[in-house]
């Protein structure tokens, strides 16, 4: 249990049975009244946000999400497997849970994975991620008074859009977050 007042970007609270992370909060104090925290929360499992309001000093209840940096072994065709490099512990994460972030995962990589009481919550990839083009159609300069894009798959599976210049088999950054072309490595 933890007050209001103990607010933190990042933590994790235990409202009625679901898991929600603190984006934003702010204490306000109204020139008539008692004091109140405004919040914005994102529920872990869904990513549904909502604005909740709680008055000054309510005790919330909060969650213990433990984040470990784990290694990305290999997908065993149902589940993504997961090593811990301390532990050595592997964890199997359903495709479910991985979610968009297996566009971006090559083997051996490291990502952070939250786990709440054994359960694991989600996965999470650095900012951007080095790639390899696997294929491209070559780029031809047209009729176009800005710079133009095509197609790329990457050795992942992905396809992301890259400027015309970009030819298969060179290595690229791109943003893990919405596919964008972050520029050469």
């Amino acid at each position: 249990m933890a007050s209001t007042n103990d607010l933190k970007n990042g933590m994790v609270l235990n409202l009625d049975g679901q898991l929600w992370s603190v984006v934003n909060f702010q204490h306000v104090k109204p020139g008539k009244g008692g004091a109140f925290v405004r919040t914005t929360l994102k529920n872990v499992l869904s990513g549904k946000v909502v604005d909740k309001t709680f008055n000054a000093g309510t005790k919330v209840d909060t969650a213990t999400v433990d984040r470990r940096t784990m290694t990305y072994l290999y997908n065993d065709g149902t589940d993504y497997v997961f090593m811990d490099g301390e532990t050595f512990d592997q964890v199997s994460v359903s495709p479910e849970i991985v979610g968009d972030a297996a566009k971006f995962m090559l083997e051996n990589s490291e990502v952070q994975v939250a786990q709440h009481e054994g359960e694991t919550l989600y996965v999470e990839l650095p900012a951007s991620a080095e790639l390899t083009i696997e294929h491209t159609d070559p780029g031809l300069q047209g009729d176009r008074s800005t710079g133009g894009t095509k197609p790329a798959k990457l050795e992942t599976g992905a396809e992301v859009q890259v400027p015309l210049f970009v030819n298969t088999g060179e290595k690229i950054k791109v943003d893990t977050r919405d596919g964008r072309y972050l520029g050469r490595v």
